[in-house]
Order: structure tokens, then C-alpha cells, then sequence
């Protein structure tokens, strides 16, 4: 169904529109932890609608009261499966901040107040149901919280190992990852009444371990309880067997059964890109919470175009890789202009495209041939890490150039933002078009500021996180300034900074200090305190106290208080060029 035959519908929420479209039955409803919204940029509504595009009758209910049965049964039951994501982001990432705190607000809930999202929102959904209808339909964990839990995983909110989400949940399956294709799979199979255990990109629970060479036994939840060292193993294994190329399945022990994880679903194609990205998607919150208030995320991806899924980036401290992949997918040029020009369509369009890009925005457009054909690199071999970018990487910016032009020359299209982060050192590598990309976004696309991400600069915090050296950030900061210049603005760059990772003491954090005041004449206004999340080797160091490539000790600031004050000595207010001149900040508004 493609945008110009866009109907004016959401997918139902309610029996009333359910009774509209002549149905009195759904043969899946998906159960979310965020509002319904209705966006290419949200998992359940992409899910809802690949499901729809296959020829299911699906229904969404979002942030169902969990204490009484008013939401859940709403739509009835389902008469093929339950699908249940705690939302787009982690509810316990959602709910706390990294000192534990919780949060007061939440930008997927209307009108901002953090009471709708429970914690362990994927759990708690799965008990609901339950509750309410006994010997139902099959149960299917999705979203990122449920993919980056599919192992035993270190729960930072417990401070231990839990077991892998099936195993607390009691729901039948788990699509992991991106999914697309594996969801397709799944609503198919059970359509036809065929046994869904043969799905690749699905997770469930047996009594026996699989057979044969495509399934390689992990250590088990009680071996990691036991010893760090073989969480560590466990943890790679749940790394290097992401790619859809060559990886196998897995197989966990928990207790005296198994969790299966079967190879990952294949990755989409371009033409598959366009098409989901065409779906009739409303872009707005569905009416039925619209008296609750309106819903702060919207005011970013409501006309936001998503270019590519992936990032090959692989910092440490980040679950992208393990969740999206390491293999860029893109859309064709042909099918975001459409979409920038069903913008200009839009009652409510200003002429204003909020975002263009994707986990990393200069990422779009190029590819490893090699990866592309074998599949992502094992070894530890990465396509950029702390001293070089591969060779076999061709940084290549011409095709994202060509796009931002063409995009910019749509009728009724005043402005197009790049508010994805981007890859600094992926424009000082690529010679021949890296800083013909840098001044179109400076001429263009960013309005004040631009984000990177350096996070640190000592050459050892740096190697834990998996980030670029600090000569590279001043290389970049230099011919960003220089393009400033020529162009005749005043722009700034702003700094994502990250205090208590691991491997992280408060005399890096000094040094870091001395660098920001320095190097970049600025002072940081914000700082992020490093919070582990499943799904990335920096929990897996914060639980081990170990660097999980070499398994030597390292330092892992534990303390609440410590780890605040590291981050108040690089937010400290500086004077610059002496002691008679004035504060001043060229990065105001920072976020880290």
C-alpha cells in the first residue's frame, strides 16, 4: 500500500474501529510500553503494518493500565498471537537515570509525566495477559528490550545476572533484532498452523538442546553465575553471531532446559526498505490518547526521514550493533524524496524536515564489498576502532551529498536538518569528499550547532569505549571552524561527554578537563553519567571489573557519588586566556 493511496486510518485501538473495518475478531494484537503513535520511527507501529501488508487483521494497544483488565481486553483476544514490546526505549533506560534516579518524564507518553511506562515493561505485559486469559495464543517478545535480554544478561537496576527474558516473562517466542523479515515468518506460519521453531531470528525455550553443525552450545546461566570469565564468553558468542551471513544459532542451559536462539533473519533489501517505509502511516498519535496530551518525541520524528538501518560504529558503550546490526541498509535516493515530498502534502508541514539520517547520519550510502558479501568480520576485527579506520571501509560521502541536494530542491521544502549524530572521524578519513560533506552541512543543515560524539579524550578510556583518538576530534574541530569562517556564520560544535565508564578514574576526567578548555575553548554545560545497558561490552566490563578482549582487571567506578563528582569536574565552569578574562561557553545547549 503505498503512500498516495494512503488511507486516512490508524491501526484500530478501539472496538469501535474494529466494528468500522467490519471486524470482530484480530487475528494479532501488539501491546506496547509507549503511546500509540503511528510512525515509521516507532517498532510497534512498523511491526503493526508489516502485519497488516501480509493480510493480518492487527490491533495496537499502548500503555495498558496494568492494574485492572479495562485495556487488555479491549480488543479481545487475538486469534493468532500476542505481540508485547516494553517500547522504544528500555523501560528501566526510560525510567532511572544512571544514579538510579527516577525520572519524572518520559517523551512517549502524553502530556510528558513519567506514570504510564511500569518497570520491566516487557515482563509486566506478559503477566497481564496471562491474568486475564488463561490458555491463550502464543505470547512473542519483541522490541530492544526483550532482543538485548535473550541471553543471561547483567541487570544493572539489580546490580547481577538475570536469566534470559523468556525465562521470566513465561511468553512462548521472542523475535530478536530488527525483525522484519522474521515477524513476517512468524504471522505467516502460524497462519498456516506450521510449527514456528524453524524461524531464523526467533528465540524460544525447549526441553532438549537442537541438533546439528548451524547451533553452537554457550556457557550456561549457572557457569556465569559461577565465573565472570564465562559471562565473557557467553557475551561474545552473543556478539559474534548477529550477522545473518554466517552466524549460527545458540543454545543456553538455565536450569534443566534451554534457551534456543535460532540464526539471524536475513537482512531486508533496498527495494523491502522503500516498501516498509511506504506504508500509510498517520505520523501522529492516535486520537484515542490525544485528551491525555500531546507527546514530546513527536515533535522530532513526526518529519524526521529515517536514510539507513545499522551502524558498523560499534562503541562499547552502545547496543545498536547488537540490536540493528553492523551492516548498513539503506533506502533508495527515489524513495526518501518521495517521502520528503509527501511532507509537503501534510496540513501541518512548515517547511521543515526535523532530521535526515539514521544511528550514525554519515553513514548513508557505502558499504564494506567484502562484508556485504561474507559478512561482518570476526576476530575482534572492527571496521573502526580507537587507531584506524579498515582499508577494505571505502568512506565514501558523495551518495549522502547528492541526496541532501536533491532533498533541499523539493518544492516547499525550506529546511532539512541533520540532527542524527555523525561520525567525525569518517569525514577527516574520506579525502576526497569528507570536507565537500562537512560544508554542506554547515551551509545547510545544521542551525547553530552540530552534535558529535568524542566522549573522551584520554587515549585509554578511549580504547574501552571504542571511540577515535582525540587528534582526530582536533583535526575535524579545525576544518569545522574553517568552514564556519568561510561561510561568513557563527556555529558551534556540541560534545556528547561520558564520566564513570570503565576504566575511567577522576584523573581522566581532570585531563579531559584540561582538553575541553584548552583544545576546545569551551566549557562543557552537560555530561552524561555512563549507564550499563544490556547488549554491550561496557555492561559486560562494568559487571566483570575486566576488559572483556584481554580479560586483564581494570578499573569500574561503582560508587554513586564518585561517579557524580567525575562528572562535575568536567562541568565545572572555566576561565579562558587568563585570569583577567571572561567565561564564555561555544557550546551552549551540549547534551551528553
Amino acid at each position: 500500500m503505498s503512500i498516495e493511496n494512503k488511507p486516512n486510518k490508524f491501526l484500530p485501538t478501539t472496538r469501535k474501529e474494529m466494528e468500522e473495518r467490519g471486524w470482530d475478531e484480530l487475528d494479532v494484537v501488539l501491546i506496547t510500553g509507549d503511546a500509540y503513535i503511528d510512525s515509521p520511527f516507532m517498532g510497534i507501529a512498523v511491526v503493526g503494518r508489516i502485519l497488516e501488508d501480509i493480510g493480518l487483521r492487527v490491533g495496537i494497544i499502548g500503555q495498558p493500565d496494568v492494574e485492572s483488565d479495562k485495556d487488555v481486553k479491549r480488543l479481545g483476544e487475538p486469534k493468532l498471537f500476542w505481540g508485547v514490546s516494553g517500547g522504544s526505549i528500555d523501560s528501566m533506560v526510560s525510567n532511572y537515570t544512571a544514579t538510579k534516579k527516577f525520572r519524572n518524564s518520559d517523551d512517549y507518553t502524553p502530556g510528558g509525566k513519567n506514570t504510564k511506562r511500569p518497570d520491566r515493561a516487557t515482563l509486566v505485559y506478559t503477566n497481564l495477559i496471562r491474568r486475564h486469559f488463561k490458555d491463550t495464543v502464543p505470547i512473542v517478545l519483541g522490541g530492544i528490550e526483550a532482543s538485548l535480554r535473550r541471553l543471561t544478561h547483567y541487570d544493572y537496576w539489580t546490580n547481577k545476572l538475570r536469566k534470559p527474558i523468556l525465562f521470566d516473562s513465561k511468553a512462548d517466542y521472542m523475535v530478536y533484532g530488527m525483525g522484519e523479515q522474521a515477524i513476517i515468518d512468524l504471522g505467516t506460519y502460524l497462519k498456516e498452523g506450521k510449527d514456528p521453531r524453524t524461524i531464523r531470528g526467533l528465540c524460544y525455550i525447549s526441553k532438549e538442546a537442537p541438533k546439528g553443525e548451524d547451533f553452537k552450545e554457550i556457557p550456561s546461566h549457572q557457569e556465569c553465575l559461577d565465573d565472570k570469565e564465562k559471562y565473557i564468553d557467553l557475551f561474545r558468542d552473543f556478539y559474534d553471531n548477529n550477522d545473518p551471513i554466517y552466524s549460527k544459532g545458540l543454545y543456553q542451559k538455565v536450569d534443566t532446559r534451554y534457551l534456543v536462539q535460532n540464526p539471524p533473519s536475513r537482512h531486508m533489501e533496498e527495494e523491502e526498505m522503500d516498501n516498509i517505509a511506504s506504508y500509510p502511516y498517520q505520523r501522529d498519535l492516535h486520537p484515542f490518547h490525544a485528551s491525555e496530551g500531546k507527546v514530546k518525541c513527536l515533535e522530532t520524528i513526526k518529519f524526521s526521514i529515517m536514510t539507513h538501518h545499522g551502524c558498523w560504529g560499534e562503541c562499547n558503550f552502545c547496543a545498536i550493533a547488537a540490536h540493528q546490526g553492523r551492516t548498513i541498509r539503506t533506502r533508495s535516493e527515489q524513495n526518501i524524496l518521495k517521502e520528503a515530498k509527501h511532507f509537503t502534502t501534510m496540513k501541518d508541514f512548515k517547511g521543515i524536515i526535523s532530521d535526515v539520517g539514521g544511528p550514525t547520519a554519515n553513514m548513508y550510502g557505502y558499504e564494506c564489498k567484502k562484508k556485504m558479501n561474507l559478512g561482518t568480520c570476526i576476530d575482534n576485527k572492527r571496521c573502526v576502532d580507537a587507531h584506524r579506520l579498515c582499508r577494505t571501509m571505502k568512506v565514501d560521502h558523495s551518495r549522502n551529498i547528492q541526496l541532501l541536494k536533491d532533498i533541499r530542491a523539493v518544492p516547499g521544502i525550506k529546511k532539512a536538518f541533520v540532527a542524527s549524530g555523525v561520525r567525525y572521524d569518517l569525514i577527516t578519513a574520506d579525502k576526497k569528499h569528507g570536507k565537500e560533506y562537512l560544508k554542506e552541512m554547515v551551509d545547510h543543515h545544521i542551525s547553530g550547532q552540530m552534535k558529535v560524539a568524542p566522549e573522551h579524550t584520554n587515549d585509554e578510556v578511549l580504547h574501552h569505549m571504542g571511540k577515535p583518538g582525540k587528534q582526530t576530534l582536533i583535526d575535524f574541530k579545525k576544518m569545522y571552524d574553517d568552514l564556519n569562517k568561510e561561510s561568513g556564520k557563527k556555529q558551534f560544535l556540541t560534545y556528547y561527554l561520558i564520566a564513570a565508564h570503565p576504566g575511567c578514574e577522576e584523573k581522566h576526567m581532570h585531563e579531559l578537563k584540561q582538553f575541553t578548555t584548552h583544545e576546545l575553548k569551551m566549557n562543557p554545560e552537560q555530561a552524561q553519567v555512563f549507564t550499563p545497558t544490556p547488549g554491550t561490552y561496557s555492561a559486560v566490563m562494568y559487571y566483570t571489573e575486566m576488559d572483556p578482549f584481554t580479560k586483564k582487571k581494570i578499573f569500574v567506578e561503582k560508587d554513586p557519588r564518585r561517579k557524580e563528582k567525575q562528572k562535575e569536574i568536567v562541568i565545572e565552569k572555566k576561565r579562558f586566556g587568563g585570569k583577567n578574562s571572561k567565561s564564555k561557553t561555544s557550546g551552549a545547549g551540549m547534551q551528553g
